[in-house]
């Protein structure tokens, strides 16, 4: 096992290196013995947090942010909902987490095959709105998304519309979060704050930052 030294505040290029660094740890199956040990320092972290990133990702079950980058107890504030969609909520979370806490990296984090994809994707050809209400509202943050990769690429279909619509998505919520909060501009302009866009591969294990970096 490797040993580092989290720092509770970094800029955003030495935050991103972290977050390659622990994703190679991931990939090689050599978790950092920080990392690993950070849950018995309860204490440390009663009085307040002071994480170095944000994740914005989606909330499924096989893409866990914490192990996926190899970060310990109160280095990532996590963010998660069904298709990494921004809706005004999520928008005040990433707030709140970069003006009170100091992180300055935001990650919008896709993931290969993606089920509210898939599933906005499947509403789309058939005309249905979705199971429910709540559902369907996740489909209309995510259809735009889908929709700007069919007008781009006439006939695309299958597996490789839904590879497109993942990357269309977190570019869409990366610029969302660069340009529709007044506070996150500001934090962007005057305090080194960086948004970027990733997406994190199922059958690899491997993240790849594709936007903003």
């Amino acid at each position: 096992m490797n040993n580092r030294q989290p720092a509770p505040s970094v800029l955003a290029a030495e935050a991103l290196q972290n977050l390659r660094d622990g994703n190679q740890r991931f990939v090689d199956a050599d978790r950092c013995i920080d990392t690993y040990l950070s849950h018995t320092q309860l204490d440390e972290h009663i009085e307040g947090q002071s994480p170095y990133v944000i994740v914005l990702g989606c909330s499924d079950s096989r893409v866990p942010v914490e192990i996926i980058f190899d970060v310990g107890l109160g280095d990532a504030f996590v963010i998660r909902v069904a298709g990494n969609i921004v809706a005004p909520s999520l928008i005040g979370s990433v707030e709140l987490a970069a003006a009170k806490f100091g992180a300055r990296l935001v990650v919008v984090l896709g993931h290969t095959g993606c089920g509210a994809i898939s599933t906005t994707i499947d509403s789309m050809q058939s005309g249905d709105s979705g199971e429910s209400e709540n559902i369907g509202s996740i489909i209309d943050w995510i259809r735009p998304s889908v929709e700007k990769v069919m007008s781009e690429n006439p006939g695309i279909d299958g597996q490789k519309l839904v590879n497109e619509a993942v990357r269309s998505n977190v570019l869409s919520s990366a610029e969302s979060l660069r340009h529709g909060s007044n506070l996150l501009e500001k934090l962007i302009r005057d305090d080194g704050l960086v948004v970027v866009g990733a997406e994190y591969s199922l059958s690899s294990g491997l993240v790849e930052f594709f936007d903003g970096v």
